[in-house]
Parts: structure tokens; sequence; C-alpha cells
């Protein structure tokens, strides 16, 4: 059980270093474009707050990162602290931006939690 949390948190942790590269480097890219629903235009307009979005994002990422490396209880509680982070924030981003949000952001680090908590 405990290996399959880990490996449910660091795909989250990757999606997370994903959304970076986007948000932080290829903001204004059509790859990025595409996932984000933007127009050329905004992309452009958007580009230092996406850059600042990017970087929060980074934080989920390095958090999970830091509570798979870490011992226990650290890494645990840095695991559950990740997650926890990254649903709430999921939830609000499906909220005001994209439903897609649910199942890119949400679905897999709910699923993480559960397999985490149940290993514990």
């Amino acid at each position: 059980m405990t290996v399959v949390a880990n490996i449910l948190v660091g795909l989250v942790a990757l999606i997370h270093v994903y959304i970076v590269i986007l948000e932080m480097f290829l903001w204004t890219s059509p790859r990025a474009r595409a996932a984000f629903g933007t127009t050329e235009a905004f992309a452009r307009e958007s580009k230092t707050l996406a850059a600042n979005q990017g970087l929060y994002n980074g934080f989920l990422a390095a958090a999970l990162v830091w509570g798979l490396i870490a011992t226990d209880p650290s890494g645990f509680q840095l695991k559950l602290y990740g997650l926890a982070c990254v649903i709430v924030a999921g939830l609000y981003g499906a909220a005001t931006a994209s439903k897609r949000i649910l199942l890119v952001q949400v679905l897999p680090a709910a699923l993480a939690l559960v397999f985490l908590l149940l290993a514990r």
C-alpha cells in the first residue's frame, strides 16, 4: 500500500512540475495556450501573473518530493500537507477557472491521499 501511495504522490508531484514549466517558462507557447485555453494576447499580458502562479505550483511539487525523500513522521506530514493543498487549490480552480482541473489535479491528489491514509 505504501508503494502505491508513494507512486501516486510522485505522479501528483510530476503533474505540478509540468504545470510549473507551462506557467513559468512556456506560458505564451501554443502548447500552454491550448492547455489553459488562453489567447496569444492574453498570454502575453498575463505572463508575469502566470509565472507567479507557477512558482506556487512549484512549492506544492517541492513539498511532495520532500515528503517522498524524508523519513516519517516528517515524510508523511509533508505528503499529507502537499496533497491537501493540491486538493484545495484544485477545488478552487475548478470552481473559478475550469472543471477540467478536477480530473487533472484533484482526482490524482485525492487518490494519492486515500492510499497515503490507508498505508498509515
